[in-house]
Parts: C-alpha cells; structure tokens; sequence
C-alpha cells in the first residue's frame, strides 16, 4: 500500500509541476485544400489544443490533437479528422518559429472511420502569447493523400 502511494504521489507531484512549467495552446485554422483533395473540397476549417514543454529556451516538445473538416464540394461529402500527435517547436529568434506535429489521424466519412499518418509542419510569428502560423497539413493513408495549405492563430495559456 506505501508503495502505491508513494507512486500516485510522484504522479500527481509530476502532474502539477508539468501544469506550471508547460504551455497551454489553443487555436483556429483555415486552409485551401490541395492535391487530390482539391478535387472534393473547397474548403478547410478547424480547431487545435497543444500542450507544449519547454525543453530549452529555444525549443518546445508537446502533445496536439483538435478537429478538421475538409468541406465538399458540389455535393460532396464533408471529410473530418482528429489528430492525435506529437509535435515539436524550434524559436529561431523571439518572434518566428519552425514546428512540425506528427502522428495519427482518425478520419470520419460516410459513416465509416479510418486513419493514416498526420503531419503538419508550419512556420509561426510569434507576439505576445499569440501566434500566426502558415502550415502544411496532410494525412496519408494506403497511397491517398489528404492536404491543405492552412494559415492558422494559437494563443498560449502559460507565458
């Protein structure tokens, strides 16, 4: 049983010391599909939630997920997304950034779900606790690939 506690006390020490040290982000994007998606959707909105740990004072690794709708076009069905994804952030000056998330997207169509490999890297401009950012954002699955060029605002809870 001291064992037990001992170990749900580091958890829980370790939960609320990453709670001060991180950063919470919460953002927006829209994007113009591209590639084989452009053939079906005209339009790409969606929301993001990251939590990001300082690693340096240069360099930020986190977790992300969120939601994306590649909407139809002419009667098309609309083409959602969850990412679940690592992501990684490098300041190479105060104001701008390179990031990249990696992961997994679950994919939901026609009442059937699916998923492949998510990636997004963006370039940001830092002000303030809020971000721009211009991306790239794909899903690859079996061959196909799902992707939009995304222009995107964060704001950082934390700084």
């Amino acid at each position: 049983m001291k064992k037990v506690l001992l170990v749900g006390a580091i958890a829980l020490f370790g939960a609320v010391n990453a709670q001060t040290a991180g950063n919470f982000k919460l953002g927006a994007h829209i994007g113009l599909p591209v590639g084989d998606s452009s053939d079906f959707s005209g339009f790409l909105a969606g929301v993001d939630v990251a939590y990001m740990w300082p690693i340096s004072a240069d360099f930020n690794l986190g977790l992300t997920t969120g939601y994306s709708a590649w909407f139809g076009k002419s009667g098309a069905e609309t083409v959602s997304m969850i990412p679940i994804a690592a992501a990684a952030e490098y300041k190479f000056t105060p104001q701008f950034s390179l990031g990249v998330d990696l992961g997994y997207g679950l994919v939901f169509a026609s009442g059937a779900s699916d998923g492949g490999f998510y990636y997004q890297p963006k370039v940001a401009y830092h002000f303030g606790p809020g971000e721009v950012y211009l991306g790239y954002l794909g899903l690859s699955n079996n061959g196909a690939n799902t992707s939009a060029i995304t222009l995107g605002y964060a704001y950082s809870f934390g700084k």
